[in-house]
């Protein structure tokens, strides 16, 4: 684990977000702010988005005779008051180091490192509401899973926020369930960053000679350098601010400090692309799960389906970012199998696909029925991995992914999923 060591500065941390797996994170990164000291400030700044509401009779702190439950409050006072998130994480006791803030660019003040996890269509507006109110050197990490996918391109929302703000974001994924996680029951996750070259703080020799390395005065600073590569091994456009040498480094050492916990075991890989897309692809192969779970196909047919998907997402992986992917992110990671299984065994695109079969009704129905007004990931990303691969001929290249949207679509029947994924043409 990190230690400050030489270091006379400590991160700051801050938790953009606080819904249901936000107030999760925003938990787990408290606790080890305050069990490591050395490294990060205590106090951890979580931003909420404000809103009234009262303690709900089903909460532990309702109280018929308490103003707090009889009228409407403010959101973050019931939080920094009850430490609980009542209305979005309710009998989850939250961390009294934990401070809940109304105000974005107050709660991001002077911190080091950011944790973004909100819903993925606010990014670009709280982005713009945090420049020039951030830390110029400070760097991220998003937990927000999934890519944005269009006809033009595949866009990692870590690069988004990056090229945003003008920093180096990473990504956190995994099989990762927030309310099990919040009730600490045991899971796995992995985090992605891979430190770019200046915030090492070892310099690296230029040449070497049949001798060794070349004299100290000929090494290569890596502060001096502010170009990075991003996730397809261009160089990004993002020109970085080195962060001062009296702070430990942000690097893979760090972040397990930050996010590890007995309950909540980290890995720790440089692979930001291929965990954001196991993020995405995964919801695709849980609804093709869901269909044949509906026919009533048994547990063979739905582990067909995930083999064969989890080939199609390292395929797409290496193919569209093969500079960077690894396979083995999505074969041995939380971020790639652990979450596909996950998924497709209870989560709400396998849910919803099921029921739609069972039911005989369309997925946006069963969508309508039993979301409240949420829409599913898989369904749309579905159509934009679609696009994606028409306007580059790649259909036939992923017949279960163009399966699963030709069948959504209603083109053909998910009994015909079989020879689909065979890419028999039907």
């Amino acid at each position: 684990m990190a230690s400050l060591g030489a270091y006379s500065k400590k991160h700051k941390v801050t938790v953009v977000g606080s819904g249901n797996w936000g107030s999760a994170i925003a938990k787990i990164v408290a606790e080890n702010t305050k069990e490591h000291p050395d490294v990060f400030e205590e106090e951890v700044q979580m931003w909420v988005y404000e809103e009234d509401t009262t303690v709900p009779k089903t909460s532990k702190h309702y109280d018929a005779g308490s103003k707090f439950s009889t009228e409407p409050h403010k959101l973050t006072k019931l939080i920094n008051h009850f430490h609980e998130n009542v209305k979005y994480l309710p009998g989850i006791p939250l961390p009294p180091n934990l401070i809940a803030n109304p105000s974005l660019q107050e709660s991001v003040h002077d911190s080091t490192i950011l944790v973004f996890n909100l819903p993925h269509q606010f990014i670009d507006g709280l982005c713009d509401q945090m420049k020039g109110h951030i830390l110029p050197y400070a760097r991220g990490v998003s937990c927000i899973k999934g890519v944005s996918v269009d006809s033009e391109d595949v866009r990692l929302f870590s690069e988004s926020i990056g090229d945003k703000l003008g920093i180096y974001c990473g990504a956190l994924s995994g099989a990762n369930i927030a309310n099990e996680v919040a009730q600490e029951k045991f899971s796995e996750t992995t985090v992605a960053y891979d430190p770019p070259p200046m915030d090492s703080r070892n310099p690296t020799p230029k040449a070497t000679t049949p001798q060794g390395p070349t004299p100290a005065s000929s090494q290569l600073d890596l502060t001096a350098i502010n170009e990075h590569k991003d996730s397809r091994g261009k160089t990004s456009k993002v020109k970085l601010i080195v962060p001062p040498s009296d702070l430990p480094p942000i690097d893979h050492n760090t972040l397990k400090t930050l996010f590890h916990r007995p309950y909540f075991h980290v890995q720790v890989v440089s692979d930001v692309a291929g965990v954001s897309l196991g993020g995405a692809l995964k919801n695709i192969v849980a609804i093709a799960t869901g269909f044949v779970a509906g026919l009533g196909w048994g547990d063979n047919a739905k582990a067909a389906v995930m083999r064969v998907g989890l080939l199609e997402m390292v395929k797409f992986g290496k193919m569209f970012f093969s500079n960077n992917v690894q396979t083995k992110t999505f074969t041995e990671e939380s971020a790639g199998v652990a979450d596909l299984i996950t998924s497709c065994s209870g989560g709400r695109n396998y849910r919803c696909a099921k029921m739609s079969v069972e039911r005989k009704v369309s997925i946006g129905e069963v969508e309508k029925e039993e979301l409240n007004g949420q829409m599913l990931q898989g369904t749309s990303t579905a159509k934009e991995v679609y696009g994606f691969l028409k306007a580059r001929g790649k259909e036939s290249e992923f017949p279960l992914l163009v399966g699963t949207y030709r069948i959504l679509q209603g083109e053909v029947r998910v009994e015909d999923l079989p020879d689909l994924m065979e890419g028999k043409k039907k």
